[in-house]
């Protein structure tokens, strides 16, 4: 059914600007006050399961707010009391109807891809966090190891050679190449039956030299037809979600999250000192292993299905531990929570701010990540 209020599709309605404008500049302010450095009475605070829970349902009703106002805002207007019937029905009584196109909109476009948005963020900020803390660098992120190199390879494998027309084809393909730069890289590492950190950092950075040379040679030689797409994943493209995926994707990634967690309080011990984790009775070189793959599987498994998004896994961290403080106890879960909601922000910027045309969501990252990257630098913590 037809709206009595006329939208031009290539405009957005002035709502959906004005709750953009404020929901960025929230945001930027949020995001100003993270990186100054918060004081210890903070910090310090012992992390406690209640502090856990009070943190993570004040980032969860950050999420669940950033979410609805995701919903509300694209080229198509959905009134704001149109999507108060679907998540408070109790509030207007009797039965709901929603015309067919706010539904599909609603439920068929917007809702997958922020999910979608959502995994991936939270993958992404969670594994920046386990190789910061197992390289002990602060600008150690899930791509400088080398996994974005090889499952960028696999991708753009599978659109060239048309195997992306196939169910999972550039997803599959895309986590074959990362699951054999992980066997690589940790081939390399390696030595004597031990997961060196240093060598650890530095196969990475060569693996992804290596890959990064193949991307340019697979580009320099793709027909035309293919650069746009190529480009595309390249810059991290959450267009193409299919709802059908989302709980493959889901249960994948919180199994590994699981799996993280579980290690948080070994991997504060190996952060403080190797000798110190083993004289306090922590196997190092399991928990090494262990958390790498994790760490790199899900990495892959959100790259697969998202391209490259660059810069998630660096700063989410980092606002995380200056606001909170460096237990992965608290650290892990508050990285997730705010990583799914910093990558909603973002995509939520990208698929809006042109109108009816999309920006790659790795852009939003990279303009929001480059300056965070050249302050790190500033501090002269690297």
């Amino acid at each position: 059914m037809a709206r009595s209020r006329k939208t031009h599709p290539s405009k957005m309605p002035r709502g959906g600007k004005f709750l953009i404008k404020h929901f960025v500049l929230s945001f930027f302010i949020f995001f100003v006050s993270a990186i100054f450095p918060a004081g210890k009475g903070r910090t310090d605070r012992a992390v406690t399961l209640s502090r856990v829970i009070r943190v993570s349902v004040l980032l969860g009703l950050v999420l669940f707010l950033i979410s609805l106002v995701s919903m509300l805002v694209g080229p198509s207007h959905i009134g704001t009391v149109s999507l108060l019937k679907v998540f408070f029905p109790g509030l207007f009584g009797g039965e709901i109807v929603l015309p067919d196109m706010e539904k599909t909109i609603l439920f068929s476009i917007r809702l997958p891809r922020i999910i979608f948005a959502g995994l991936v963020g939270a993958a992404l900020a969670a594994a920046g966090v386990v190789f910061q803390g197992l390289l002990r660098n602060p600008l150690a992120d899930p791509y400088i190891l080398g996994i974005s190199g090889g499952s960028a390879v696999g991708a753009i494998i599978a659109i060239i050679s048309g195997a992306s027309a196939l169910p999972f084809g550039t997803p599959g393909l895309s986590f074959l190449g990362a699951l054999l730069t992980i066997i690589l890289v940790y081939g390399i590492a390696r030595t004597n039956r031990e997961l060196q950190s240093n060598t650890l950092l530095l196969a990475g950075v060569i693996v992804n030299a290596f890959f990064s040379a193949v991307i340019m040679f697979l580009v320099s030689v793709s027909s035309n037809t293919n650069l746009h797409s190529i480009m595309f994943w390249l810059m991290g493209d959450l267009s193409l979600v299919v709802g059908e995926d989302i709980p493959v994707i889901a249960s994948f990634m919180m199994a590994g999250f699981v799996v993280m967690y579980i290690y948080a309080r070994h991997l504060n011990l190996i952060v403080t000192g190797e000798e110190t984790a083993m004289q306090l009775g922590v196997d190092v070189e399991k928990t090494k292993k262990i958390l790498f793959l994790v760490a790199s599987l899900v990495t892959a498994a959100a790259v697969s299905v998202s391209g490259i998004i660059g810069f998630v896994g660096l700063i989410i961290p980092h606002i995380m531990r200056m606001l909170l403080g460096s237990d992965h106890r608290l650290l892990l879960p508050a990285s997730l929570l705010f990583g799914a909601s910093f990558l909603i922000a973002a995509d939520t910027v990208a698929r809006t701010i042109m109108a009816p045309a999309e920006l790659p969501v790795g852009v939003i990252t990279a303009l929001c990540g480059a300056p965070y990257f050249i302050y790190l630098l500033r501090r002269r913590i690297v």
